[in-house]
């Protein structure tokens, strides 16, 4: 393989938070020649993550394999790399968001991982957090994006989303957009609605 040719690595940093420290590795990563093709950024507890997919020529990626570990170091952080290979993501039929807000329990955001995996559609994004709420059980938002490879009647996600969220007395609205005619619906299912 020419060594003109764009290599990919992924990176993930993991470590206690602290001022600057996002830039130091940003930095770091254009020292070596690399490229910020793709990230993610969460907070979890006292511990930051950063998720990078950087591209760059094949002295670039070897370069920074060998360094980063060493910056790693420094800054108290475990370094885990990979290399990977860039591809185009095939066309999707569907993409479907759903947001929900329900009283935390176990087993809430696997209850709705399962749905979408009932309904052969692939998770692309989940982002959920807690928030704790005074003399009342803590409140979770789910956030989840999902597609699908094969073109299917959107009305059986939407109904089983709103019965979900009805057994669970979550608050949850559902969007589904269908290619290429970019056919958008809105649902929506409240906690007032009655457990099945």
């Amino acid at each position: 393989m020419p060594q003109s040719e764009q290599h990919h690595l992924v990176i993930t940093a993991l470590g206690v938070d602290r001022p600057g420290i996002v830039n130091t590795i940003t930095r770091h990563v254009s020292s070596c020649g690399c490229n910020i093709e793709d990230s993610r950024l969460a907070m979890l507890g006292d511990e930051f993550t950063f998720i990078m997919l950087l591209s760059g020529s094949w002295n670039a990626i070897t370069l920074i394999e060998s360094t980063l570990p060493l910056k790693g170091a420094e800054l108290e952080l475990l370094i885990v790399m990979k290399r990977t290979a860039f591809r185009e993501r095939p066309p999707m039929p569907a993409t479907v968001w759903v947001q929900v807000e329900v009283t935390d329990s176990p087993h809430i955001i696997e209850r709705f991982t399962d749905l979408f995996d009932s309904h052969q559609m692939n998770v692309a994004e989940l982002v959920s957090r807690t928030q704790p709420a005074e003399n009342q059980p803590a409140l979770l938002y789910i956030q989840i994006t999902a597609h699908s490879p094969a073109r299917q009647d959107a009305s059986f996600i939407e109904q089983a989303f709103n019965e979900l969220c009805t057994e669970l007395h979550a608050q949850g609205t559902i969007s589904v957009v269908t290619y290429p005619q970019h056919d958008e619906k809105m649902e929506s299912c409240d906690e007032s609605t009655e457990s099945r």
